[in-house]
């Protein structure tokens, strides 16, 4: 987990023959989080992928992700996934019967470990999705090590200090165990017991060694999950070799064991200028204020979609309408990590089913598939935009208009400038305080920033220059 710059000498080999004036070496090895300074997150949903939703067909498809331009791979749970109470025929991802098996469904271990080695093989980083927070009703540690569970009177106490509610727990008749909200096809752990935590600690492990993974993308990581449980982990399972660790929380306080979080309130700041109940001058308080309670250090995602706000809130096309491009390019452009997910590059407008079989479209009749590309090779060609302290600050522009979002971003000399229209409506900007030619990434044509005087609705520009 530490940022590391580790410097290796070379050996200085004498013998009679000359001496090499390359006699000494030096080899650097860069790790995380600086290792994934540049990268794009894409996050992969096996069932949906493909016809045959399996590991195996998946992996076929790697090359074309290659040529998109994303770098680490997110995978959802793999895991099997439990049958007594199971939503729908195929169940939820997030139910596991058994940390230590892959879902049938996926395919084999061999199988998985084969899709691992050829993602590796095409210098993908591999995380996979982790579930702490419970499990399925029939995982055998529910009758071998009833303890490991959440009690009703222990989800009183954890609930007494998260104030979720009176009705938030509920029992659901096997003993005393509960789930959480309406998710019954899961059994609320207790990550409190210590035996709890060396279990599950035993079971991430074991992906590591059996699979060579790069790190976890933890579900559900805080609320009743003790800090403490995530520094046992990464104590335990980081000096097998260097992890990614991304948490899906809003909350400053999961940086002190991982890398990555979410930016929950960024994503739905967006939707709510969508809507019109907000406006771009927002978008620059928001990052500011996200910066002074995190600081620089840390990763935050910035996304216009995941798997959950497809399936419960809609696709970009819903949410977003004729905004969806000028979303994109304001979480890429703007601040922190930028996620996609699975079909986000093929333009697909179909919610995704959770529980059944639901097929990804890839007809991509709108070539979202070359727009997504420049966006990810933006990103990793423009220092200025990398993330967190190895980026640029995001400094905002002003440009008059509270509806454009209008920001700067510079690195080493390396200088990037977004202006984006964020409305429906034609907009009208003044930049006199930006001066100087800059190439837009999009048209391939230089243009004096100065110039820019009015936007059509949902236009942005991308400029680069020194």
């Amino acid at each position: 987990m530490k940022n590391l710059l580790v410097s290796c000498l070379g050996l200085v080999l004498f013998c009679c023959a000359p001496v090499d004036k390359q006699s000494q070496q030096t080899i650097e090895t860069v790790v995380f989080p600086e290792r994934a300074k540049d990268m794009t997150i894409y996050e992969v949903n096996i069932r949906q992928y493909t016809p045959e939703g399996t590991f195996n067909a998946f992996a076929e498809k790697l090359p074309r992700l290659k040529e998109l331009g994303v770098d680490m791979l997110w995978i959802m749970p793999i895991q099997a996934i439990g049958e007594k109470n199971r939503k729908g025929s195929l169940g939820s991802y997030y139910s596991i019967r058994d940390y230590k098996a892959t879902n049938p469904e996926f395919g084999t271990l061999e199988d998985f470990k084969a899709l691992v080695n050829k993602a590796h093989e095409l210098g993908f980083v591999v995380i996979l999705d982790w579930v702490p927070n419970h499990s399925a009703w029939d995982n055998t540690w529910v009758t071998e090590h009833p303890e490991y569970y959440m009690t009703d009177s222990a989800a009183q106490f954890v609930n007494s200090r998260l104030k979720m509610g009176e009705d938030y727990y509920k029992k659901k008749g096997i003993g005393d165990l509960v789930y959480e909200a309406d998710w019954d096809d899961i059994a609320l752990l207790n990550l409190y017991n210590p035996g709890t935590r060396a279990a599950m600690i035993g079971a991430m492990k074991y992906w590591v060694t059996e699979t060579d993974i790069d790190g976890f993308r933890a579900d559900h990581p805080t609320e009743e999950i003790p800090m403490f449980f995530w520094e046992e982990a990464t104590a335990e399972i980081d000096p097998i070799k260097d992890l990614f660790w991304l948490a899906e929380r809003d909350e400053a306080r999961v940086h002190l064991t991982f890398h990555a979080s979410y930016e929950w309130g960024l994503l739905s700041l967006t939707e709510h200028i969508a809507e019109g109940k907000a406006k771009a001058d927002d978008l620059h308080d928001h990052i500011l204020y996200d910066m002074a309670l995190y600081g620089r250090r840390p990763f935050r995602l910035n996304m216009i979609t995941n798997h959950d706000r497809n399936a419960w809130e809609g696709t970009v096309f819903e949410r977003y309408g004729d905004g969806v491009k000028a979303m994109a390019v304001f979480s890429y452009i703007s601040y922190g990590m930028p996620v996609m997910y699975s079909g986000q590059e093929a333009g697909m407008n179909k919610r995704l089913k959770f529980f059944e079989k639901d097929a990804i479209d890839w007809s991509d009749p709108d070539n979202y598939f070359s727009f997504y590309q420049k966006l990810n090779q933006i990103k990793a060609d423009n220092k200025a935009l990398w993330t967190g302290e190895f980026g640029g600050v995001p400094q905002k522009i002003e440009d008059g208009n509270e509806y454009v979002f209008s920001i700067v971003r510079s690195k080493d000399g390396n200088k990037v400038i977004a202006i984006i229209n964020m409305s429906g409506e034609e907009q009208k900007v003044q930049l006199k305080n930006q001066k100087g030619n800059m190439t837009d990434v999009f048209s391939n044509q230089s243009i004096e920033v100065s110039s820019i005087e009015k936007l059509a609705p949902w236009q942005y520009y991308v400029l680069i220059g020194n």
